[in-house]
């Protein structure tokens, strides 16, 4: 079936977080956590996840934290998604397998920088005047 539990979303968000903020030096898992509003031992079991999958890189230390270890327009929300959450629609037959490849192809299309490229955008409203 096509299953996606809270995993995806919260990693997504929490990696468009450090994507949207992440300078010079990483970004502590509590700051990600506070600014997403995302239980702080839930994302740092994610970001275990991610940092073994070579995502995310890791750094101890008074000045520690998370950083990406490859670039975010090359990590795909499918990526994302099949990591956390297993193959998606692997076992669906029928309309399902149908449902399950399309989800496949616009997720293997949003990008971790393209989705906060999509954020930043939608934060800024256009301003008219008259």
């Amino acid at each position: 079936m096509i299953s996606i539990t809270s995993k995806s979303p919260y990693a997504l968000s929490a990696l468009v977080e450090l994507y949207l903020h992440e300078a010079s030096c990483p970004v502590p898992i509590a700051e990600l956590a506070r600014r997403r509003q995302i239980p702080v031992q839930f994302l740092e079991h994610l970001f275990a996840t991610l940092r073994r999958a070579g995502i995310l890189r890791s750094q101890r230390g008074v000045k520690g934290g998370y950083s990406f270890a490859r670039d975010p327009s090359e990590v795909t929300v499918l990526e994302l998604v099949e990591l956390l959450d297993g193959p998606l629609g692997s076992d669906a037959s029928g309309v399902f397998a149908d449902a399950a490849q399309a989800a496949r192809a616009v997720l293997a299309e949003a990008t971790v920088a393209s989705v906060a490229e999509l954020e930043i955008q939608s934060a800024v409203a256009p301003m008219y005047q008259i």
